[in-house]
């Protein structure tokens, strides 16, 4: 099976700041990678570019996504050919629904109109398998909801949406080790032969219910080591000193 992500000598950065200085990474279907770091080192950014943000500016390199060159397409058009990113802050929507804003979303990615009675069904088995409340399907999309509720959220859109790449950066952020179960849970529900996740985290705590085939190390916009889950288990005990010397 060929790569479903590649990214190549990438460069980019915000207005005249380089943040990334030549990123390399490839990630085939059925696989689950992590990208760790300190802050400022590249994560996010490397997140942004892949989705082609308008305010993160690529200056070099090329990303191809499922045998096509993404490098320059529309963030609606990448959204569309199936990858998905979550958000460090979650967005609040007042007026919309969460099933609205669903609903939504998977008309605009598929194409197809969805029939209500069976999305529904299906948003109710996902709620309750990420023991979320029922009633806030008909609440307006992360408005007055707590930090796990929304966070929880961006999982339900996940499985929702069903992309081939789903992006979840500091998914894990600001959780008690409840929610963190409970998103790995989405992630492993998620996670197939046929499609990818790619973890971006300050932390190993939502790695702890999780099997992930390879940990990348940011330092300085670069990935400067890969390893297996062993890489993420040293990072938790003895930080990134040792790597900041390999840039």
């Amino acid at each position: 099976m060929g790569n479903l992500l590649e990214i190549k000598n990438l460069h980019a950065g915000v207005e005249d700041k380089e943040i990334l200085k030549g990123v390399n990474l490839t990630i085939k279907p059925g696989e689950i990678h992590v990208i760790m770091g300190p802050n400022g080192s590249g994560k996010t950014t490397t997140a942004n570019a892949i989705l082609n943000n308008p305010q993160y500016k690529k200056t070099e390199g090329t990303i191809i996504f499922d045998g096509k060159d993404i490098t320059n397409k529309s963030t609606d058009e990448i959204a569309r050919r199936g990858v998905f990113m979550s958000f460090q802050l979650p967005e609040e929507i007042p007026g919309v629904s969460v099933t609205n804003f669903l609903k939504y979303a998977k008309n605009k990615v598929t194409g197809k109109p969805v029939k209500i009675f069976e999305f529904k069904k299906e948003l109710a088995k996902y709620m309750e398998e990420l023991n979320m409340n029922a009633k806030n399907m008909d609440r307006s999309l992360n408005v007055g909801f707590s930090g796990g509720e929304k966070k929880k959220n961006e999982i339900l859109q996940m499985l929702v949406l069903n992309p081939k790449l789903a992006i979840l950066d500091e998914t894990d952020s600001g959780l008690d080790v409840d929610a963190i179960k409970t998103v790995s849970k989405g992630i492993e529900m998620f996670k197939n032969g046929n499609n990818a996740v790619l973890i971006i985290t300050h932390n190993t705590k939502i790695l702890h219910n999780l099997k992930v085939d390879y940990v990348h190390i940011f330092v300085d916009g670069k990935i400067v080591k890969t390893g297996k889950q062993a890489l993420a288990k040293e990072i938790e005990e003895n930080g990134y000193s040792k790597y900041k010397n390999l840039i």
